[in-house]
């Protein structure tokens, strides 16, 4: 299909790429899509005939033709003076990531206000090669009382913890509280986020672990076993369900907590849930017991057999986005020897799509399912569906081309200058981001980062009825 209007503007600069389109319904082996200006035009198949004249025609083969990736969960600014947007956002456009959702946790300022929200939004924009958009948060202080402020400013949803693991820097929100946060998200319109695991058994389980002198790589698992994720699971769902709000679980690293989120569903819920990159990708057996600290993440990364259950629930379509948790600490923050010490998080923003692809194909999972997940769920999840997440006609002209092309991936490759180390160091990944296209330009050859410093621009969603 062409949009009559886009096509009656000759000054836009034309483009049609050619090769194996995914989409989140459907592929099209020998399809096209046509670019105009910053925008999706139309798309088709050569088996109909001759795709559209352009200005520019690019035969990409076989490669597949995706929309660009959108990484629902990332954290460019957890240590202060460390890599922030410009680097994060540099190994995004190498991955195929034209859009990072970034989260309020930032070292040495909390996004609780507005005043705060739109400093932030500033520096960003200043520093981002890729697209934006910016979860708020509130200060136990506060409640409830600046949010309306943050979804005027433009906030995508609004993040909150069941945990806490700094009073300041990322605080617990109790359950009372975060019953008065959602119904004013519900107000506003806009999706809460919520960490999930259960503060009082996690914190007593570290106490009893360190009396015991539990110091290796198990440590992190005995001391948030499955059941605390959950309970958290359970109280974000129910507490979604008396408020009215869209209840989103950020990171699930187990089956059975997809299973409590499509219980929900099945109720009536507008609950979703989240998987992250690394509960895929690692497993305990594997690869904490041999990474230790660098693979400390919370939820932590579980057996082998919740990785697969994980795989599952995607291929059955009940996953709504997986994205990295991306967080770049310096190894001094995860090189410790007792486990407990190190920081959590790991990097990955540049093998989001490669990996999760990887993964996928190896499984026999339909490659629609991993689109969704990266792509189309995500911008719905966010209410940003008006303008990414899909190579549709009048949406950004955002997309990645992959290459099925097997190599040995290390953390130099990552294009993060602050990100000298990976979980993923040394693993075989099967699939290459060939080139990233982010709003018609090009800002990824497959070598080189084409985009500068303040090319991203800052994504919200449209105004709600509560704002006006």
């Amino acid at each position: 299909m062409h949009s009559a209007a886009l096509e009656e503007d000759h000054h836009l600069t034309s483009q049609v790429l050619i090769g194996h389109l995914v989409l989140a319904d459907r592929e099209i082996a020998r399809g096209y899509v046509e670019v105009r200006g910053s925008q999706v035009a139309s798309i088709g198949t050569l088996a109909d005939g001759a795709p559209p004249s352009a200005n520019q025609m690019i035969d990409f083969g076989d490669a597949y033709l995706m929309p660009g990736a959108i990484d629902a969960q990332t954290h460019a600014r957890s240590q202060k003076d460390n890599e922030d947007f410009i680097w994060a956002s540099r190994a995004a456009a190498a991955g195929g990531v034209t859009t990072m959702v970034d989260m309020p946790y930032d070292a040495g300022r909390l996004i609780c206000n507005a005043e705060r929200f739109e400093l932030k939004k500033a520096e960003a924009q200043a520093q981002a090669r890729i697209d934006f958009a910016l979860y708020g948060t509130a200060h136990p202080s506060d409640g409830a009382a600046y949010l309306a402020e943050q979804a005027r400013a433009g906030a995508i949803g609004f993040k909150f913890s069941t945990f806490g693991t700094d009073p300041e820097r990322f605080p617990r929100i109790p359950p009372l509280m975060m019953l008065d946060c959602m119904r004013e998200a519900a107000r506003l319109g806009l999706m809460v986020g919520v960490h999930n695991e259960d503060d009082e058994s996690i914190k007593a389980l570290i106490a009893r672990l360190r009396t015991e002198g539990v110091s290796d790589y198990r440590a992190h698992t005995l001391s948030r076993p499955r059941f605390t994720e959950n309970l958290a699971i359970h109280q974000i769902y129910e507490l979604g369900a008396e408020s009215g709000c869209r209840a989103h679980v950020v990171h699930c690293s187990n089956g059975r907590g997809m299973d409590i989120c499509q219980s929900y569903r099945q109720q009536g819920f507008s609950s979703s849930i989240e998987t992250c990159l690394h509960y895929l990708s690692l497993c305990e057996e594997d690869d904490v017991a041999r990474l230790a600290g660098r693979a400390k993440v919370n939820p932590p990364i579980r057996g082998h057999a919740e990785r697969e259950a994980l795989w599952r629930h995607i291929a059955a379509g009940q996953v709504d986005a997986v994205s990295t948790d991306h967080v770049s600490w310096s190894l001094d923050r995860k090189d410790q020897p007792n486990m407990l010490d190190n920081a959590s998080g790991a990097t990955g923003l540049e093998l989001l799509l490669p990996l999760t692809m990887t993964g996928a194909v190896q499984r026999g999972i339909a490659l629609p399912h991993i689109v969704q997940v990266l792509t189309s769920k995500v911008a719905k999840l966010f209410r940003i569906d008006h303008c990414k997440g899909a190579l549709e006609v009048g949406k950004d002209a955002d997309l990645v081309v992959l290459q099925r092309a097997p190599y040995t991936y290390r953390a130099s490759d990552s294009g993060n200058n602050f990100a000298n180390w990976s979980p993923y160091d040394g693993r075989t990944i099967d699939f290459k981001v060939a080139c990233t296209m982010l709003r018609g330009q090009w800002v990824f050859d497959g070598a080189r980062v084409l985009a500068e410093p303040g090319n991203g621009r800052f994504v919200a969603p449209p105004a709600h009825e509560a704002l006006s």
